[in-house]
């Protein structure tokens, strides 16, 4: 017979009893099995916690014979797919030098080798997402989906955070460029954008020859004069205490 599944309710119980020890003693070994499982229930769940992923590292400083590659590579994708928050830079700075310590020393090499590249990997994708530079990810991204593809929901994380980056930027921006920033195009672009339309307020408007352009919601960023310029406006309590003053 298979595994039963546990109810939400079990779920949200142990999610909240790794949350407590995290909070209680973090610096438990005792603790460590279960932060792993943690991540990959983060994982399948498509939940988050950072807290927990960066109490799990740490510990891993302290035991490094104890830590895992899989693991590890999971709490960097996680993280990533957290931007614009630097998660991804908190957790990097976490993981130790020393990876694991076996008698057999080629197979040392070949662990310290592996993990090297793969955290090599999603360090050159992090820089490429910091730095809008979509098209450069999403080829690199492609090369090594046997990493990505194991975390659900990365490909529409990563998707929001370029669509997060355009509206800091466009008012209205040409359909190429969000293609491109998306890594979507035709029939399921269409879809993407008809969806968008429905449920964020995004606009199509026609542009300059065939060029469609996407009307995004105005903000701070792409629309200045609505910042509110704090620092130039001096509150009316303020004015009326100087009042005597000059008197």
């Amino acid at each position: 017979m298979g595994r039963e599944r546990e109810s939400p309710n079990q779920q949200q119980q142990v999610s909240y009893t790794v949350e407590e020890l995290v909070a209680v003693n973090p610096y438990n070994p005792d603790i460590l099995p279960d932060l792993e499982n943690y991540v990959n229930e983060q994982v399948s769940s498509q939940t988050y916690s950072l807290d927990a992923n960066l109490c799990l590292l740490r510990l891993y400083q302290f035991e490094p014979e104890r830590m895992s590659l899989q693991i590890i590579v999971r709490i960097l994708v996680k993280a990533l797919m957290a931007l614009p928050a630097s998660d991804f830079n908190l957790c990097l700075f976490l993981i130790p030098e020393r990876v694991v310590w076996c008698s057999n020393l080629c197979q040392l090499f070949f662990v310290r080798q592996q993990m090297e590249e793969q955290i090599k990997t999603l360090i050159v994708l992090s820089h490429y997402l910091e730095t809008a530079r979509f098209r450069q990810f999403w080829d690199e991204a492609a090369k090594y989906r046997s990493i990505l593809e194991v975390v659900p929901g990365f490909e529409q994380a990563i998707q929001s955070h370029a669509i997060h980056v355009l509206s800091l930027t466009y008012q209205r921006v040409p359909r190429p460029i969000l293609a491109e920033a998306i890594n979507i195009e035709g029939l399921s672009l269409d879809k993407f954008l008809e969806y968008h339309v429905a449920n964020s307020g995004w606009v199509l408007e026609k542009g300059q020859g065939r060029t469609q352009l996407i009307a995004l919601p105005s903000n701070e960023f792409n629309h200045p004069e609505l910042k509110k310029n704090t620092a130039d406006s001096v509150p009316l309590d303020h004015v009326t205490k100087i009042f005597p003053v000059l008197g």
